[in-house]
Formats: C-alpha cells, sequence, structure tokens
C-alpha cells in the first residue's frame, strides 16, 4: 500500500526525485527566459526554512507528544548556514523568483537572522527589480524585533494567530503564551512599517472556529489584512480528519451574515487567497481553501527546507537534496541550471488529486515545521 501511495504522488516524477537526489544539471545553451514546469507554471516564490525549531506547540504543526524534549532536532552542522541560503536564493532569483519568504519552525529564532534579511533584501532580478521579501512569525519576538527586521530590509511579515480570546489562544498553542504578547508583535510591526501585515487564522472546527468573528472585529480598522486558512493535512502527525475542516465557503457564510463582502479581484498571479472587503473598507479578508477549493492549477511556489532540501508541494513526501551540491563545490551556474531542471520536470497538484485516494493520503509526508507553510 505504501508503495502504491508513493507512486501515486509522485506520477510523472523522475527517479531522481523519488530518490531525493538532484537530477543533472538542464542541458540547455541557455536557460529558458519564462521558467516554467509541465503545467505550465513559473517559478514566483521561494519559501526559505532557516530553523526547524518552535518555542509553540500548536496541536496542527508540532504537537506537544511528538515534539517533546527527545526529538532530534537538525544539529547546527546539517543546517544551511547564510552563505548557502544566499547562493540558493541568488539562483532562484536568477530563475524568475520575485518574493521570498523566511519562514520555520519559527524564524526569528534564528540566531542573527537580520544578518540574512540584510543579504537576501540586496538582491535583485536580472532587469534590477527589488525583490519582495517577508516572513511568516508566531510573533512571539515580534515586538522587541520589528524595527530591526525593518532596518534589515524587510518588507512584511505575516502573523500566525489563531485565537483572540486568551484562554482559546493558549491552549492553541499549548505552551499557555498570552494572547497579547502576540497583538503587541503585531502593533509593533504595523508601526515599524512591515505591511501590509497578514494574519493567518487556521481554523479547526470545534476548536477555534468560534474565534471568527471576534477576530474579524478585534482586526477591523487596524490596517492588517486576515485570512482564514483551512485546516490542512500537512505531514502526520497532526491528527488531520475531514470532520476537522471548516469550509471556506461556510466560514465566509458566517461572516456575512454579520458583515456584507465585497469580492475582490487576485492581486496576483498564483495568489492562493480568495479576497474580499468589508463593505465600509475597515478590513481585508482572504480564504485560503487547500481542501475544499483546491488552487494547484496556479501554484508558482518552492520550498527550501532548513537541511538545503528543496521541495515543489507542501504535501510533498521527499525533495531534492540541493546541500550536497553546495557542499560539493558546485558553480553558481550548474546550481542554477539544476534548480531550473528540476523546476521544468514539476507535475505536483497533491490538493486538486487529494479525493481520488480517500484514507491513503495519510500516508508519511513531510512536516510543516520542517519546510514551512
Amino acid at each position: 500500500m505504501q508503495e502504491q501511495v508513493v507512486h501515486w504522488i509522485h506520477a510523472g516524477r523522475t527517479a531522481a526525485e523519488l530518490s531525493g537526489v538532484a537530477p543533472e544539471p538542464l542541458a540547455l545553451p541557455d536557460l529558458p527566459p519564462l521558467l516554467q514546469d509541465k503545467l505550465a507554471r513559473p517559478l514566483h516564490d521561494l519559501r526559505i526554512s532557516v530553523t526547524d525549531r518552535c518555542n509553540f506547540r500548536c496541536t496542527y504543526c508540532m504537537p506537544k507528544e511528538v515534539f517533546d524534549k527527545d526529538f532530534p532536532y537538525l544539529p547546527s552542522a546539517a543546517m544551511l548556514d547564510f552563505d548557502e541560503i544566499e547562493r540558493v536564493a541568488r539562483a532562484a532569483v536568477g530563475l524568475g523568483v520575485r518574493k521570498l519568504r523566511l519562514t520555520g519552525g519559527e524564524p526569528l529564532l534564528r540566531k542573527d537572522v537580520e544578518t540574512l534579511i540584510a543579504r537576501l533584501a540586496a538582491l535583485r532580478a536580472p532587469d534590477g527589480e527589488a525583490i519582495e521579501l517577508a516572513m511568516t512569525t508566531n510573533a512571539s519576538l515580534l515586538k522587541r524585533k520589528a524595527a530591526g527586521l525593518r532596518a534589515a530590509g524587510l518588507n512584511r511579515v505575516t502573523v500566525s494567530l489563531d485565537a483572540i480570546e486568551d484562554a482559546t489562544f493558549r491552549r492553541m498553542n499549548d505552551v499557555d503564551f498570552p494572547v497579547r504578547d502576540v497583538l503587541d508583535g503585531i502593533e509593533a510591526a504595523v508601526a515599524a512599517g512591515l505591511g501590509p501585515v497578514k494574519v493567518n487564522v487556521v481554523v479547526k472546527r470545534g476548536v477555534n472556529d468560534n474565534q471568527i468573528l471576534p477576530i474579524v472585529a478585534h482586526f477591523r480598522h487596524r490596517g492588517v489584512v486576515l485570512r482564514f486558512i483551512e485546516f490542512m493535512d500537512v505531514g502526520a502527525t497532526n491528527g488531520w480528519q475531514m470532520q476537522h475542516v471548516l469550509p471556506a465557503a461556510e466560514l465566509r457564510a458566517r461572516i456575512a451574515d454579520r458583515y456584507e463582502l465585497v469580492p475582490l479581484e487576485p492581486s496576483s498571479s498564483g495568489e492562493t487567497a480568495q479576497r474580499y472587503m468589508l463593505a465600509d473598507g475597515s478590513l481585508e479578508i482572504g480564504t485560503i481553501s487547500s481542501i475544499s477549493e483546491p488552487f494547484c492549477g496556479d501554484c508558482n511556489r518552492a520550498r527550501l527546507s532548513t537541511d538545503g532540501k528543496l521541495f515543489l508541494c507542501l504535501f510533498a513526501v521527499k525533495g531534492f537534496d540541493i546541500r550536497h551540491m553546495l557542499r560539493g563545490g558546485v558553480s553558481d551556474d550548474e546550481l542554477a541550471r539544476t534548480i531550473a531542471g528540476i523546476w521544468t520536470q514539476r507535475r505536483d497538484r497533491y490538493s486538486e488529486l487529494r479525493a481520488e485516494v480517500g484514507d491513503r493520503r495519510r500516508q508519511a509526508k513531510v512536516e510543516m515545521s520542517y519546510i514551512g507553510g
């Protein structure tokens, strides 16, 4: 059964991808002007996990019973250093990436992350265009770091916040962390100019779906953007079941019972959220519906894990080992051509095919804390 599942998820992929070994560099005299995968999707976003550690134990991401004091986190030597991360990012920018996002784990736990931000902020596209540099954080350290992050060159932050009521928030982060500190971090980010600040809310039916309207009410007129995300079957440790998913359509209906929602046009190609504005203009709201309304068709994102594996899907089983190339003396040109070769062979569309395999989807997949969201 396990063999069948892996074959289904990786249908059409190369043996090199299944083994996690990067293929030979793309054999082209010149790289194509617009790099596309097998489904004509360009490479536009690269999400970079800078640590596999987090100081929260959110049950949908790093449940405490799995990620306990004995969990074998990556040793420092296994993690990409800043030189290596910058090399991969520079190669990706040369191939069409225009947005870099730092993730984790909790990225603000990475020592001297401001130094990395400054280096990535200096990258430019071949035409001189600046690259958007963002970060997803739980905001536990954001209040004291926001100004420094902005000074280093970070453009904006996205904050994970799954409840506005303190007791519910403490239960969800499972380390008794107060919601007030996260709200202070969001306010500090807005004040520092790290905007528009986005607030991501993972909604789990029966756990925090009673927080939807209070969260909307709290963030009106505060200059932030809300994103409600369906509880996803990422990894194999979060106890995902379909009955815990609140479909985006139902979530929007709950909001629409209280507030008038005005649909907005997509702000960019490959956007994951369906966007709405409250009719009075006080708050933008988006819903991300990977389960009920999959959007694989225009997915333009790749993910780089903390230890240097390149993943082409959030729901992947294995990634391509880039670290061994970086530490094996590969040239910048070979690195870029290899990444190009990986992307041009991509066929991933797990969310669109999820229903076809039923319970087999519970096979082992990479954890969100390892490659970021």
